[in-house]
């Protein structure tokens, strides 16, 4: 019989800031990582999905597309997550060449102006992480969540370029006897990363959203 548990991810964009339709993540100070107690699941990086979206002001221009996990592991203890991390190869970053409408745009020059010092510099950080440092029952009674079905609440560290804030999220998990499911969908502010476009109150960074949706399809395996 399977129990529930938590999940994690990763995948940076720059959200619509219109209506909300996804939860906003809760942003705190770095946090002290969870014991990872338990026994160990791999992230199967090859069946694990992590997408993003991007938009302008008022959600005009929606850029979408991929970035990949590369590494990372869960531990499970009587049914839950006790702790994990994930990796995720910024150089990995892909625009879906439908989401560029523009005849005098490609999806490939995207790519590399977010991967530029402009704003990732993968070059200099090519990886981002994430540190799972609670998990929680997800109580609907107290939290009000625009997930679907959400099980869990997961807060971690997340590290992106040079800075480590610790987020918290819904997350729909599932933990079996051999693997452990999760999806979750959550927006955080890329600026409190410092992650801007020339400076923060330059008018090119103004008029892209702040604003960044983070979604997830997270598979792991028994070890």
């Amino acid at each position: 019989m399977k129990q529930t548990a938590p999940a994690f991810i990763l995948l940076l964009t720059l959200a619509a800031c219109g209506g909300a339709s996804t939860d906003q993540a809760k942003t705190e100070e770095k946090k002290e990582a969870a014991a990872t107690t338990g026994v160990a699941y791999s992230i199967d990086t090859t069946a694990t999905s992590v997408k993003w979206r991007a938009t302008h002001k008022g959600g005009f221009a929606p850029r979408f597309g991929s970035i990949k996990v590369v590494d990372g592991s869960l531990n499970v203890e009587n049914g839950s997550v006790t702790g994990g991390s994930f990796d995720v190869n910024m150089n990995t970053l892909t625009t879906d060449p439908a989401s560029v409408t523009e005849p005098d745009k490609k999806a490939a020059d995207l790519d590399g102006h977010l991967k530029s010092p402009d704003f990732f510099d993968a070059a200099k950080h090519p990886t981002a992480k994430f540190v799972i440092t609670s998990v929680t029952p997800y109580d609907s009674t107290k939290e009000k969540s625009l997930l679907p079905g959400a099980t869990n609440l997961i807060s971690g560290n997340l590290t992106l370029k040079d800075s480590t804030l610790n987020i918290t999220f819904p997350a729909q998990i599932s933990v079996g006897e051999n693997d452990v499911t999760a999806n979750a969908k959550f927006v955080i502010d890329r600026t409190a990363w410092g992650i801007n476009y020339k400076t923060e109150g330059s008018p090119e960074n103004w008029v892209i959203s702040k604003d960044v949706e983070i979604g997830l399809s997270l598979k792991a395996a028994k070890k």
